[in-house]
């Protein structure tokens, strides 16, 4: 069975990749990527595989569509809130949308794709919602012969 479109929700606040950060082991050192960004990136990945329903991996070139939705902070007043609600306030704090994709990609590596070079083409936007999660859609591109 070949896959054309894949669609499924990463439920929960989207979480950015974290910076790996170097760590020692007696003479030998390496770099450790931060516990919150491998469980969100497992995240990722089971949500992926659910509704890959057992297909293989996808080979050749996709394109990845992506809508971050992320909560409306409690803090703010009832009338601010509801602007977020409507789109008239927009998100520009932090998860940075560059490091969502990050997570979401190296999530599916493996699960939805091969490798992330397979991607060749994003569309992405932040908003507020009132369930924050991620939204993918990846497409199958075809190449027609020349």
């Amino acid at each position: 069975m070949e896959l054309k479109t894949l669609s499924f929700t990463v439920p929960g606040e989207p979480q950015g990749k974290g910076r790996g950060r170097i760590v020692r082991w007696g003479t030998k050192a390496g770099i450790k990527t931060p516990e919150k960004t491998v469980a969100y990136e497992g995240l990722v990945a089971h949500s992926a595989a659910q509704a890959m329903d057992g297909v293989i991996p996808i080979e050749g070139a996709v394109a990845v569509t992506m809508r971050i939705t992320v909560s409306v902070p409690g803090s703010w007043p009832k009338r601010r809130c509801e602007q977020a609600l409507a789109g008239r306030v927009l998100p520009t704090t932090k998860p940075d949308i560059d490091n969502v994709e990050k997570a979401i990609f190296d999530g599916l590596n493996g699960v939805a794709w091969c490798d992330d070079v397979q991607v060749v083409e994003v569309r992405k936007q932040k908003r507020y919602g009132e369930l924050p999660g991620v939204v993918v859609s990846i497409q199958t591109l075809e190449v027609g012969a020349a």
